[in-house]
């Protein structure tokens, strides 16, 4: 007796159109802007603290009730939360990140990147590709450094996103590289601290330094606190066009030379070859790009990190051998190169002076 399963599992799925694939990223969008929506009125935090009706909700945020139950209508589709009577919504397991309490949250994330600073980047995509302008220059009159360093409380967004994804990198990170056998580690561009923090508590015997502008500075203290570590960490403020500190064994910079073109990331490097003695070693934690580009989820993803480096900050994602002409530029010989790196498919590059 024939098997209606097996029959079903049998007959291939119609293949859909390329004129519906191509605008299935339409809907992905959309997702993202509601997501922010809910982040920005702060949804699961309310949800979490017990209030659950349309009612409640648009009492707490100010907005229009009608309005609002359609976002959560939206988002309860999407799997954030759960409809459980006709105006009251649970939070879902899923939706957990969303609160800014949860240790795995990715409300700072969603406030950063579909925040109107991004969104008004985005816009000026066309024209950033006829001038070779970054878009967020042409957006905002200045650079993403500039905007940031004269609005601190939209840094604050910038440097929550930034421990947040950090934060679910930092393990494979450590377990990539052997920070064991330095005695100090200098953070470049290190934010916060979180990934400096999580060196420190592997590494009892091990110093740090945390090197940053004043503004991506402002949460070091607690977050090195928090975690332990002061007493180990001195906090240093700089521009790293200008000077590093001097003297430390390693100089980790996680996602800093993706911010700036060629020239400018030779510059930072040559600063960290003058600054670090003869037996340093630095280490890069990047994406690599592939020699050639071709179709798949991990390249899309690839890909549009560069897009979005060339709409935000003018920088670009590299290939294996545009960071070894990088770090021969700068007076560096490549030692190695990591395995990627799950969640985020980073690598470490380490690479010794010549």
């Amino acid at each position: 007796m024939a098997d209606p399963e097996a029959e079903r599992q049998d007959q291939a799925a119609p293949a859909l159109p390329s004129s519906v694939l191509l605008l299935a990223p339409l809907l992905q969008m959309m997702a993202a802007k509601t997501l922010y929506a809910a982040a920005e009125l702060g949804i699961a935090d309310l949800v979490a603290a017990g209030s659950h009706t349309t009612g409640e909700l648009a009492e707490r945020t100010g907005a229009h009730a009608p309005s609002l139950r359609r976002l959560l209508l939206a988002l309860t589709g999407q799997g954030v939360l759960v409809q459980t009577g006709t105006n009251h919504f649970d939070l879902t397991e899923l939706g957990q990140p969303l609160r800014t309490d949860a240790p795995d949250s990715v409300r700072g994330t969603l406030l950063m990147a579909c925040g109107p600073e991004a969104s008004r980047s985005w816009d000026q995509l066309v024209p950033g590709l006829r001038t070779g302008t970054t878009a967020w220059d042409l957006a905002h009159g200045v650079s993403w450094t500039d905007y940031y360093a004269r609005n601190p409380d939209r840094a604050a967004i910038f440097n929550r996103s930034q421990a947040e994804h950090t934060r679910d990198s930092a393990p494979g990170i450590l377990a990539a590289a052997d920070f064991g056998r330095f005695r100090e580690v200098v953070d470049i561009g290190g934010g916060d601290g979180t990934l400096l923090t999580h060196i420190l508590r592997a590494h009892q015997d091990l110093q740090g330094v945390l090197f940053d502008v004043r503004t991506g500075l402002a949460d070091a203290d607690a977050t090195l606190s928090a975690a332990g570590v002061g007493q180990r960490c001195r906090v240093v403020a700089g521009d790293f066009f200008d000077k590093v500190p001097e003297g430390a064994g390693a100089y980790l910079l996680k996602e800093i030379l993706h911010d700036w073109d060629d020239e400018q990331s030779t510059a930072i490097l040559r600063g960290v070859r003058t600054a670090m003695p003869s037996d340093g070693r630095v280490l890069l934690v990047e994406r690599t790009l592939p020699d050639r580009a071709v179709a798949g989820f991990n390249e899309t993803h690839w890909y549009l990190r560069d897009i979005l480096m060339l709409v935000v900050t003018g920088g670009r994602e590299r290939t294996e051998n545009e960071f070894l002409l990088l770090l021969k530029a700068a007076g560096f010989n490549l030692d190695r190169i990591s395995e990627p790196i799950p969640p985020f498919g980073y690598r470490v590059i380490e690479a010794s002076p010549t």
